[in-house]
This record gives C-alpha cells, sequence and structure tokens, in this order.
C-alpha cells in the first residue's frame, strides 16, 4: 500500500511567503545602492521583519527573515560566500535579541520595548553578530576593532529609523479601513 503526503499551504504560509517576497525585494533593491562605508546599509527589508513580528508572531517573524536572507542571497548570488555568512549571522543575532525581549515584554508588560527599541536592538544584534563573524573568521585584526564604534552608531541610527517606520506601518495598517485583525 502506498501512502500518499499531500502538503498543503494555509492561509498562514500564504502571507508568510507574501512578507518574505516583499523583505527579498527590498533587500534586492538595497543590494544595488552604494555605500560610503563597506558594511552600512540601512536594513530597510528588517521594517518588514518588525511588522510581522508586532502584528503577528516571533515565529512569522523568523520564517520571514530567513527566508529573505536565503532566498536573497540566491537571486543575489553570494549564497554561501562570506557575505552570505556575515548576513545570515547578522540575522540570526538580531532574531535572538527580538526573541528575548518579546519574552521581556511578555513576562514585565508595563516595562514594554516599543518598536523603535525592538528596531534599535535589533539592528546593534545584527552588527555585532556579523562584526564578531567577520573578525574571528574573516578579518582577525586589531584595526578592525576601530571600525566598531562607527558600525554600531550607524546601527543604532539605522535600527532606530527601521523601528519608527515599523511602528508607523502598524499604526497604519490597524487604522486602515479594512484592517481585520492579524491572523496568528
Amino acid at each position: 500500500m502506498t501512502r500518499r503526503i499531500h502538503l498543503h499551504a494555509g492561509p498562514r504560509d500564504h502571507w508568510i511567503a507574501g512578507f518574505a517576497a516583499l523583505a527579498i525585494v527590498i533587500h534586492i533593491l538595497e543590494a544595488g545602492v552604494p555605500t560610503p562605508i563597506p558594511g552600512i546599509k540601512p536594513g530597510l527589508a528588517n521594517v518588514i521583519t518588525l511588522v510581522v513580528l508586532l502584528r503577528h508572531d516571533l515565529l512569522a517573524a523568523i520564517w520571514v527573515q530567513l527566508l529573505r536572507v536565503l532566498v536573497g542571497s540566491v537571486l543575489i548570488g553570494s549564497f554561501l560566500t562570506p557575505t552570505f555568512l556575515l548576513s545570515l549571522s547578522g540575522a540570526l543575532c538580531s532574531l535572538a535579541i527580538l526573541a528575548l525581549l518579546i519574552g521581556w515584554n511578555r513576562l514585565l508588560p508595563p516595562a514594554r520595548v516599543g518598536p523603535i527599541g525592538l528596531g534599535v536592538a535589533a539592528a546593534c544584534a545584527h552588527m555585532g553578530g556579523q562584526f564578531f563573524v567577520a573578525y574571528t573568521a574573516f578579518i582577525p585584526h586589531p584595526g578592525l576593532l576601530t571600525l566598531l564604534p562607527v558600525l554600531l552608531t550607524a546601527a543604532m541610527l539605522f535600527g532606530a529609523l527601521t523601528g519608527w517606520l515599523a511602528g508607523a506601518l502598524c499604526l497604519r495598517l490597524d487604522n486602515s479601513p479594512d484592517a481585520a485583525a492579524p491572523a496568528r
């Protein structure tokens, strides 16, 4: 007797794929923009991850972030390169800090961390993870440490921007005429 396995994507899978696709498009567009300092990018695709986290849940945000890194790197042509490893390490560190902060928000509701705080923490963790991998695996030179204050300052500024954008987008979505309760 042969068993058939049917894989059916449900509505949750569809909207996760939609959010991931949007984040991938932003990621690819941002990869084409030159920056004055290597390693500093606004990280606007992270706005999508924060919106998914704020409106839905951590697991959905993890899926969106990891799909963005994996599929984005394949489409850009950086899969399994140092750039991919840096991106993945940053994404994993930012997801870890977001998981901790979301847990903190549930444990201590009066001390909630808002969208800007989440954005700054995630961006700093992202930069920290990338810096750690860059320093330990690619450029173990003390001169690299001189870049750390500049990189963390940029992470804080861009993290505040992505957090603000995510918060504003969530407010806009919540106040739209056809705003439905977020699917969980």
